[in-house]
């Protein structure tokens, strides 16, 4: 769960490194509903025997798969300004894909602040430096600068 902070604390949260998410598991069922819903269904996704005749050896998360789940992975462990009545996608500065998160792989996000600034009163803008780690390999899946917007009552 979010963890709620003083809005006279936020501007000394820049810097700081949050906890890591647990590990969240790759399923081949939601990188096919992810198709489905995007309409990407290029085989690399979705055809085991093809997709193991490529460098990647099996099929691989499309790369905004992995970037939509960032809501879901970094709302464990995140800061909000006291009194948040709402929270909103404000965009990315930065999004690199690194490395493909193979099926049955699991991920997780790290997040620090890199700054926190009070746009106009009660609309907070933080920026996030993100990084998912793919378990048990040492390049990341993906490294961005991740905005929400809190809005405080």
């Amino acid at each position: 769960m979010p963890q709620s902070i003083s809005t006279t604390d936020l501007p000394g949260m820049a810097g700081r490194e949050l906890e890591p998410s647990t590990w969240f598991e790759i399923s081949q069922d939601r990188v096919r509903q992810f198709a489905d819903a995007t309409n990407d269904h290029q085989f690399i996704h979705l055809d085991q025997d093809k997709a193991s005749a490529t460098p990647f050896g099996g099929t691989i998360a499309h790369g905004f798969l992995t970037l939509s789940l960032l809501t879901y992975l970094l709302f464990e462990h995140t800061v909000v300004p006291e009194g948040t009545s709402m929270t909103i996608n404000y965009g990315s500065d930065k999004v690199r894909y690194l490395a493909p998160v193979r099926v049955g792989k699991r991920i997780r996000a790290r997040q620090k602040i890199m700054d926190v600034n009070e746009k106009k009163p009660g609309q907070w803008l933080f920026k996030l430096a993100v990084t998912v780690e793919i378990e048990d390999e040492q390049t990341p899946a993906l490294i961005a600068e991740i905005l929400y917007m809190h809005l405080t009552s």
